[in-house]
């Protein structure tokens, strides 16, 4: 079977292929590697545990002597169970939790001295009331199992129908089973409260199962569907990223951003999240440079900062008469600042003061790079017009 971990399902299945020979082989489906989904489905949110080669010790343990393990369930979700029956457990295996109402399949994800470290981390308290384990699955758990996951897009839908008959006004994205068939989660979205009374009665009378409506923010719920963002890459918040913090247009600022929402909003609609891991550096960066609340007067006339550079330390001025810019280091920009408050005007940027020695940056020694980029591909175009002459 597949893995269940993943909110595509039906990752890592079994497909059969015809030798040369003539025999039949099991492979994996196109896009699974060594049993994980390449596109992030199936390892949605694993951890990594660097102490599995370390032999378990009483640190792992808790107070009562029980090992706690950690199980992932459908979209990511994590939670700790206790080993009370100290089965042999192995990572990845499927086993039967402790449910409020019957039992539920997991795969196992963590276990040893760093679910401990874990917990410390959480803050979670692991006493008498922490949900056991009850077994391995058997082949009759994943098979019903599997039924379960085969019913959560058909009832999607059909909830989706329902919402829709009373009008409410509600997102639902994602619905999970409970492996016994006798509870169902349903995941919605929502700006305002929404009185689902109505809506439990007519899903439970559906289904037949006693349902639980839980909401989630939008942050959550693009974790939960996954999908790829404007970078290229799985979205951060369905492959490893559990705490969502406060982002602000400020950070988008700090980074000489343009303040456009198109570009600066995720896939759920809030600001991107990558706002916010390079806003340090830019904050420190920032420090060495001056604030320029007024143009710079020079007897050329009044520049204004036009853009600045924030790691090389150049600062873009233009002069309102003219389109072009010059560039100037942070130590020249405070020489001229410094002559302006003393009521000097200095007679152009290129002029040399006596408080101290400036750099001198041409604009054609910063755009070097680009003068290189545009040889190269000029130098490729031009050969490639040379073959196709040949060749007519």
């Amino acid at each position: 079977m597949g893995c269940q971990s993943c909110a595509v399902g039906g990752c890592g299945s079994k497909a059969k292929i015809t030798t040369d020979a003539g025999a039949e082989v099991a492979t994996k489906t196109a896009g699974c590697s060594s049993g994980g989904c390449s596109s992030g489905g199936c390892n949605k949110l694993n951890s990594f545990d660097w102490l599995s080669d370390m032999t378990p010790g009483s640190l792992s343990m808790t107070p009562s002597g029980i090992a706690v393990v950690e199980v992932k369930f459908k979209g990511g979700r994590k939670e700790y169970f206790r080993n009370v029956h100290n089965l042999d457990l192995t990572t990845g295996d499927f086993v039967a939790c402790e449910m409020a109402s019957g039992y539920h399949l997991g795969a196992v994800s963590m276990q040893g001295d760093l679910v401990r470290l874990q917990l410390k981390r959480k803050h979670v308290t692991v006493n008498d009331d922490t949900k056991v384990i009850q077994r391995v699955a058997t082949a009759r758990d994943l098979e019903k199992h599997e039924q379960a996951i085969l019913r959560d897009l058909p009832s999607l839908y059909r909830a989706r129908e329902i919402v829709r008959e009373l009008k409410l006004q509600m997102k639902l994205s994602d619905v999970e089973f409970q492996s016994d068939n006798t509870k169902a989660t349903f995941y919605y979205s929502s700006e305002d409260r929404v009185d689902f009374r109505e809506l439990i009665k007519m899903l439970a009378g559906e289904f037949k199962v006693r349902v639980e409506m839980r909401q989630i923010s939008l942050r959550q719920e693009a974790g939960r569907l996954g999908g790829l963002g404007s970078c290229g890459r799985e979205l951060c918040c369905s492959t490893w990223l559990t705490d969502f913090k406060n982002i602000t247009t400020s950070a988008a600022r700090y980074q000489n951003l343009s303040l456009n929402p198109a570009k600066l909003s995720g896939q759920c609609g809030r600001l991107k999240c990558c706002l916010n891991y390079e806003l340090d550096t830019y904050v420190d960066a920032l420090r060495d440079i001056p604030t320029v609340e007024k143009p710079l007067e020079t007897q050329k006339g009044r520049a204004f900062l036009q853009k600045t550079d924030i790691f090389r330390k150049i600062m873009w001025f233009g002069y309102s008469s003219e389109s072009t810019w010059h560039p100037l280091p942070i130590k020249r920009v405070l020489e001229i600042v410094a002559l302006n408050k003393q009521g000097v005007i200095p007679e152009s940027f290129d002029v040399l003061t006596p408080i101290g020695e400036r750099e001198v940056v041409t604009a054609a020694a910063l755009n070097a790079d680009l003068t290189q980029l545009d040889k190269k591909y000029a130098t490729r175009s031009s050969s490639s017009r040379n073959k196709k002459r040949k060749k007519r």
